[in-house]
């Protein structure tokens, strides 16, 4: 049957035969795509979605008479925006307020529309919806040209990595469909994009309301010679998961069945097969899978898997692996770091402040970290760098975040899946955005560990850190002091040591008197014996802060390997403490008489002398000898262990208490 719909237009359109294509297409592999639709408010979004809807025949049976009878019901002149505005708040204030996301057929693929609000007190769901696209439609109404919105839409589409973006420039009606008002709008937004590194694919002039240039040419504007929407909407790439990268799998959970522990997760890119060795970060182990498990169960299981698939793994060595770790191949593993920069938006309703600390999800990881330097914030209209000391809500800046411990990262760049990442503010996104690691150096240990023994396997004894950390008011850790001879390490170490004794802490202090003597006597002092002399040093006081000790390890640590490899053996109990002082200072200071020996060269590849310092980048705490007393040194150390280690312990007493207390 023929249906005809007459609109005030005088619009007319075969929907049985566009209908009958698409059942034909539905006999074809179609591919998908998703796009976000942005724009200032009222520039036309919603009208244009439900042009689209109608004009490709996509909208449900009787659908477009229900919306025409219900406006007639409430006396209201029908809208297009009608036609997909799902929520009543959306009809009654006249304006979208959350992210809608509708199905629409072209004649080659399926399309997912995103609509997100374009006013700026719903940025989020705009930025939310703009996270899911493979393309995005970006609308300026003709008549009122660029708006603040319009730069601020662009600019966070090119935050959030969409790439694929074709500009629309609604509304040519209201301006006579003048080629001179689009060609200025197009110079003008192109050159804005440009500033950003950004390449629109298109310039469209259309007119969602009269439905110029939506599925075909228009006689109203001769002049453009380009792509309708619809037609554009089908030369997009749609992104498929890359096999070609880097593995990249992400583990979500841990499923135990029988004796079997199998990892689950969906691979982001890259592949993986039967008899792979496999690098967990950040533990920075190697295990080798033994079966790749997939749902429903199939008879023969698979040999491989590639990205975009959501599998099960079970090695053939049982290691400590848990959610939030990534599993990669070692020779393209990601960077293991405690410091990332990252280019991100901020919509949290308090101010994004230095000092602060945040929970950041990666990935399937949730983690926290601490916002340690704001480069600048950008003014999304003129681009500018501003430098400011916090980021209010809806702004964009450059910031670097430091975690405790080391985290798995991929910049932005290498890895668009995995550069990622969201700040959380109360079990909601409070902001998010890419990471940059252009400065930064890969903090993993040069050489993973192996697995030496198959007969070996983590083991509950019954006393988890939470018990242990409540019992003595505070939590294990490891402060590591690095610093010249003479920089004032044992002296600091010692008071401190004293002065948290005092305060009923468990403390003690690792130096190269009690560890020499003992553990390490069979170590002389080669550099590699120096290396091996500070990994078991790392070992030891990894167990000490498990066991809820706070360990202070008063070691020269001359090299950022040296301190790297320490971290990783417990990244989330290590605190680095730069005990700093020149080596002019450190000379005169010179109790042992060791500079002066090592002048005469009676003692070989002496720290300061005849082998380099390298001060730690970015420590957790830097105490300058040369101008702090050593009292004022342990004031601000125990000021640090009372917020890093003690004060987290009294609120989890307080949570304890208070369900105690509820039962």
């Amino acid at each position: 049957m023929r249906l005809v719909i007459k609109m005030k237009n005088k619009l007319e359109i075969d929907n049985k035969s566009q209908v009958t294509n698409y059942k034909l297409q539905t006999t074809q592999v179609r591919s998908q795509l998703k796009i976000v639709i942005v724009g200032h408010v009222d520039h036309g979004k919603s009208t244009l979605v439900g042009r689209l809807l109608y004009d490709t025949g996509s909208l449900p049976d009787g659908k477009f008479e229900a919306i025409q009878a219900s406006c007639k019901k409430r006396g209201m002149p029908f809208e297009w925006s009608f036609l997909m505005d799902a929520l009543q708040i959306e009809r009654d204030q006249g304006i979208t307020v959350d992210t809608t996301q509708i199905w629409l057929k072209t004649m080659s693929r399926d399309i997912v529309i995103i609509d997100a609000p374009g006013h700026k007190e719903f940025l989020k769901n705009m930025i939310t919806g703009a996270a899911q696209a493979n393309a995005a439609l970006v609308l300026i109404d003709a008549k009122e040209g660029i708006r603040e919105q319009s730069k601020r839409h662009g600019y966070l589409l090119h935050l959030l990595g969409v790439c694929q973006i074709a500009v629309l420039v609604n509304k040519m009606d209201m301006v006579g469909y003048s080629e001179e008002v689009f060609c200025q709008i197009e110079k003008d937004y192109r050159e804005y994009l440009g500033g950003l590194g950004v390449t629109p694919t298109c310039f469209i002039p259309v007119s969602a309301r009269d439905g110029d240039l939506i599925k075909s040419s228009s006689g109203n504007m001769p002049w453009y010679k380009g792509d309708s929407v619809t037609e554009m909407l089908d030369k997009f790439n749609v992104a498929m998961a890359d096999e070609s990268q880097p593995l990249r799998f992400p583990i979500q959970d841990i499923y135990k069945f029988d004796e079997r522990r199998i990892l689950v997760g969906r691979i982001e890119s890259g592949s993986l097969k039967v008899g792979d060795e496999l690098l967990f970060s950040p533990s920075n182990t190697l295990a080798k899978i033994a079966t790749i498990e997939v749902w429903p169960e199939v008879k023969n299981l698979p040999s491989a898997a590639s990205a975009g698939q959501s599998v099960g793994i079970t090695l053939t060595d049982q290691i400590f692996v848990e959610r939030g770790y990534i599993a990669s191949h070692r020779e393209n593993a990601p960077m293991l770091t405690n410091l990332f920069r990252a280019r991100m938006f901020w919509l949290g309703h308090k101010p994004l402040e230095l000092g602060k600390r945040y929970k950041i999800k990666l990935g399937t990881s949730e983690i926290m970290a601490e916002l340690k330097t704001i480069e600048h914030v950008i003014d999304s209209d003129t681009l500018a760098q501003i430098s400011v000391d916090r980021v209010e809500r809806g702004n964009v800046a450059e910031v670097i975040w430091r975690v405790k411990g080391l985290v798995s990262v991929d910049d932005f760049n290498n890895n668009q899946r995995m550069g990622r990442f969201v700040v959380l503010s109360d079990y909601d996104v409070a902001g998010g955005g890419i990471i940059n690691m252009d400065g930064f150096f890969d903090q993993r240990v040069a050489a993973p560990k192996t697995v030496k023994s198959h007969n070996i396997f983590d083991v509950d004894f019954g006393v988890t850190p939470e018990q242990r950390s409540l019992l003595n008011g505070h939590a294990g850790g490891i402060l590591w002091f690095s610093g010249l001879s003479g920089s004032g390490k044992s002296t600091i170490a010692k008071l401190l040591q004293k002065r948290l004794f005092d305060k009923g802490y468990q403390v003690f202090v690792l130096d190269g008197d009690n560890i020499r003597k003992g553990l390490n006597s069979d170590l002389g002092f080669s550099a590699n014996d120096r290396t091996e002399n500070l990994r078991r040093v790392g070992e030891v006081a990894a167990l000490f802060a498990k066991a809820g000790i706070i360990v202070i390890s008063a070691f020269i640590s001359p090299t950022r390997e040296n301190r790297r490899v320490a971290r990783s053996i417990a990244p989330n109990y290590f605190h680095n403490i730069h005990i700093k002082a020149s080596l002019d200072v450190c000379e005169s200071r010179d109790v042992k008489g060791l500079y002066k020996k090592a002048r005469a060269g009676e003692i070989p590849e002496f720290t300061g002398i005849s082998s380099p310092f390298e001060e730690p980048n970015n420590p957790d705490l830097i105490l300058d000898t040369e101008n702090l007393s050593v009292e004022a040194c342990v004031e601000l150390l125990i000021k640090y262990v009372n917020e890093q280690l003690v004060e987290p312990v009294r609120n989890l007493t307080s949570v304890a208490e208070n369900y105690s207390g509820g039962i």
